[in-house]
């Protein structure tokens, strides 16, 4: 059995999201950990790029999706770059997208909130 996965962790992204006016108009850094795993056999042995996902072009995907539109949760952010992913890299079996809100309107002392989404084919 082969497990590949490509790990991309605390990407920062500045944002207008969350469900407040104050978040749309002010905006945060967000942090975002996205790991995708791939679709088995992969013929590593060639040491050849072609033969597993470009990480460049997923970051690329994940950040145009990310800063793209507003959205109001941040479990639909992390839900729509996960489907993204799916619909545009077939050699991605599975993908999980947290996104990180560390500026949260809740009077508490924290270093994040965060929801966690995982799609699969």
């Amino acid at each position: 059995m082969q497990k590949v996965q490509i790990e991309m962790k605390e990407l920062v992204f500045f944002a207008r999201h969350g469900a407040l006016a104050e978040e749309a108009t002010l905006g945060q850094r967000f942090r975002l950990d996205v790991v995708a795993e791939l679709a088995e056999p992969l013929d590593l042995s060639g040491d050849d790029p072609e033969a597993t996902l470009n990480y460049v072009a997923l970051y690329a995907l994940v950040e145009a999706v990310f800063t793209g539109r507003r959205f109001n949760l941040i479990e639909a952010a992390a839900d729509a770059i996960a489907q993204a992913v799916l619909a545009e890299f077939a050699k991605v079996h599975s993908i999980t997208v947290k996104v990180k809100k560390p500026s949260v309107p809740v009077d508490c002392v924290c270093d994040y909130f965060a929801a966690e989404v995982t799609r699969c084919r």
